[in-house]
Formats: structure tokens, C-alpha cells, sequence
């Protein structure tokens, strides 16, 4: 699929407004590095890593954590993006209402059956924390927790495997040597 001079307006618009959102957070690390790097991070491994050129996921990429992390509602994005985009954003958000345990149980139990858009997201969403997390890891972090991250991400990971073997194997080789790196 190639990406038309409307797609990639869209998904410029998309980096824009996510960076417009996130622009006061930062994450964790003890750098405490701006927060869009992680979108258009999860956008370049989808493009790049996965060869995918579906606008409507690499809008749902860069947007993926605004609903969850910002005063954007499912509403804002559909309005601006279109429903598609929304959707996926809405399968990959996690319920803040619920305890984080519960959270990440849902994601596990839930993960196989996502969309094929929301499966790619969570897979390069994944991909990019365990980079992260070897190589600029959030400074109150063990080396334990970090380990523990890496577990659960398996676990995610497994109900979605199928989607893309390039994004699968990348996220294998990030798995294996990210906890070498920390001792896992």
C-alpha cells in the first residue's frame, strides 16, 4: 500500500496533536525525556520495522495514549481522525477506573482478540517500552521490576502473535536482549 498526499496529512496532523497534548509530560527516565518521542517511536516501528503504511494505524500509533493520558476523549480523535482511528485508540486505552493489576490482566486476557490495527499498535507499543526500559529505564525502577515488565509484556505479546512476523521477531530480539541487559 502506498501512502497518498491525504494519508500522510493525516498522520502529520496526528503527530501534531499528540504532540500538542502531550507536550507538559515527560516520561520517566532519568532524563526525563519529552513523552511524544514514544508515539513517534511506535509510529517509525510500524513503518519501518513492520513495512506498515495504513494511515489509520500509524494515526492510532502517534494518538494511542492521548485518550489515556490527556484530556482528549475517544469523541476529539473520531472527530478529527475518523472512526477507525478512534476505535483502535479505544482498544488499546486502558480503563484508569480500574486497579493496575486489573489493567494489565485485561490486556493479556484481552489481547488476542483485538483488531488487527489494535494488535499492531499494542505489538510496537510493547516493542518501544522494552527498549526503553533497557536503555533508559524509569530512574525509581529495579532491576527486578524492569525483569517483571519484561515478563508480562511476553504474556501481552502472546495473544498477538500472527499479526506481523517482522514486528513479532523484533519484539523477540528486544525481549532477549533487553533482559540479558538487565539481568533478568
Amino acid at each position: 500500500m502506498h501512502i497518498t498526499a491525504d494519508d500522510l496529512d493525516r498522520i502529520l496532523a496526528a503527530a501534531a496533536f499528540a504532540a500538542d497534548r502531550h507536550r507538559l509530560q515527560r516520561r520517566k527516565d532519568a532524563d526525563a525525556s519529552p513523552y511524544i518521542n514514544h508515539p513517534l517511536a511506535l509510529a517509525h516501528i510500524l513503518s519501518r520495522e513492520g513495512k506498515i503504511s495504513d494511515a489509520d494505524i500509524l494515526c492510532a500509533a502517534l494518538l494511542h495514549d492521548t485518550v489515556e493520558d490527556t484530556e482528549t476523549t475517544l469523541e476529539d480523535l473520531e472527530g478529527a481522525f475518523g472512526a477507525e482511528v478512534a476505535a483502535i485508540v479505544a482498544e488499546v486505552t486502558n480503563d484508569e477506573a480500574l486497579p493496575k493489576a486489573e489493567q494489565k490482566r485485561l490486556q493479556v486476557a484481552n489481547a488476542a482478540s483485538k483488531s488487527r490495527g489494535a494488535k499492531l499498535v499494542k505489538l510496537a507499543d510493547k516493542i518501544g517500552n522494552l527498549r526503553d526500559i533497557a536503555t533508559t529505564p524509569p530512574a525509581e525502577w529495579s532491576a527486578e521490576r524492569r525483569a517483571e515488565y519484561y515478563r508480562w509484556s511476553r504474556e501481552v505479546v502472546a495473544g498477538l502473535r500472527g499479526v506481523s512476523p517482522a514486528l513479532e521477531q523484533a519484539f523477540d530480539e528486544a525481549y532477549e536482549s533487553g533482559l540479558a541487559r538487565i539481568g533478568g
